[in-house]
């Protein structure tokens, strides 16, 4: 499941170290090339919200197959396009479809003991992270000695080989809502009226995914020119350093299992801020960026499995709910941190990214200390 999980969502991260070769060829700038980032993260949170939800109506294997075989289309439409506005209308769809690791999350979770939940789910979301931070490494060198359409290509093979493995491997879960669709689909708003943890938890990941989308994203435009000018292959690397972050994520989960999600989420909040800091004063550094990618993807783990660790142990029979509101908004921040993230470039350049950022972090950390005195209030009442 971790590997599956690793190598599908890697499918939204594949188009950012392409950014420059495809404004090359579309002969476009590369801050609007950059605009498929954000489209895919979109696709991705739509996905999310009207998808994800029927994993608890119906059978999680066969929709998890379904899905995958709808973003093998997805991504040879995307290889195929040949124009700049296909391939937005491609990102979006890839985005859509690369939903498959918030159906295996919930099903992984279902399977396991309660005490062992939090390691299980940290166990994935190591596969997770690894696919998100090494698609770049990949899709960087296949970009620069193949072209960008190969990478899409490659990427279309991946997730038909998945398909079969996913058949062969995955076990059949029963669902357990027995409403209609639009039953399921207002239930979700029941769920962020009435559970205050999943409202804390969904809010801080959306600040903390804001600022790793516009990272990413902006990243690619400070190496891509002076004083670096790295081509896509070299800026690949970079994920591999921010692989070193999915090391942590099984010692998250661990955490977590002996009652210590909410401090973890803390932690990582303030390690996000510090990468940000060190971001700052790096603009020509090669060594202070990649000790702030270190800084800021544990902290992204530390955030984010810790949460999702939470939100799972509230209402065993509507996790995929649970993850569809928790997941789709804090894609939805992912990808405006994309386009903050291109709106402070286009603004200021790096500083003003790195800025920009920190008054995330900070907001982020204003949330978690207003909930963690709240609940105070109610335990001393």
């Amino acid at each position: 499941m971790a590997a599956c999980t690793g190598l599908i969502v890697a499918n939204l991260y594949y188009c950012q170290p392409l950014i420059v070769l495809i404004a090359n060829e579309f002969k476009i700038p590369e801050a609007n090339a950059g605009t498929i980032t954000y489209l895919t993260q979109a696709g991705y949170a739509i996905g999310l919200f009207f998808m994800v939800p029927l994993g608890d109506k119906i059978e999680r294997k066969k929709q998890i197959l379904m899905t995958t075989f709808a973003s093998v289309i997805a991504l040879i439409l995307a290889a195929t396009a040949k124009s700049f506005f296909l391939l937005q209308i491609a990102s979006l769809l890839i985005g859509i479809t690369s939903i498959v690791p918030q159906l295996i999350l919930p099903l992984a979770a279902s399977l396991c003991a309660p005490e062992q939940r939090g390691k299980v789910v940290g166990t994935i979301m190591s596969g997770l992270l690894v696919g998100i931070l090494l698609s770049r490494t990949l899709s960087g060198f296949i970009g620069q000695y193949l072209g960008w359409r190969s990478m899409f290509y490659i990427a279309a093979g991946i997730c038909l080989l998945i398909f079969f493995v996913i058949q062969n491997k995955f076990p059949v879960n029963k669902p357990q809502f027995k409403g209609s669709y639009g039953e399921l689909i207002k239930s979700l708003f029941t769920l962020i009226k009435t559970e205050p943890v999943l409202r804390e938890a969904t809010i801080i990941n959306v600040f903390s995914f804001a600022q790793f989308g516009a990272f990413w994203t902006t990243m690619v435009l400070l190496l891509s020119g002076a004083p670096f000018h790295y081509n896509s292959a070299t800026i690949g690397l970079f994920g591999i350093v921010g692989a070193s972050g999915a090391l942590a994520a099984p010692l998250v989960g661990r955490l977590g299992d002996k009652g210590g999600s909410r401090v973890a989420v803390g932690y990582g909040c303030l390690l996000i801020l510090i990468s940000f800091l060190v971001f700052y004063f790096s603009v020509e550094s090669v060594i202070g960026i990649a000790i702030g990618i270190v800084f800021i993807d544990i902290g992204i783990q530390g955030v984010h499995i810790s949460n999702q660790t939470r939100v799972y142990s509230l209402l065993p029979e509507a996790r995929n709910r649970l993850n569809t509101v928790f997941m789709s908004f804090s894609f939805l921040g992912t990808a405006a941190g994309s386009a903050y993230g291109l709106f402070l470039w286009k603004l200021g350049g790096w500083h003003a990214v790195s800025i920009g950022c920190v008054g995330l972090s900070v907001l982020s950390l204003i949330v978690y200390g207003l909930t963690y005195k709240s609940k105070s209030k109610k335990q001393k009442a």
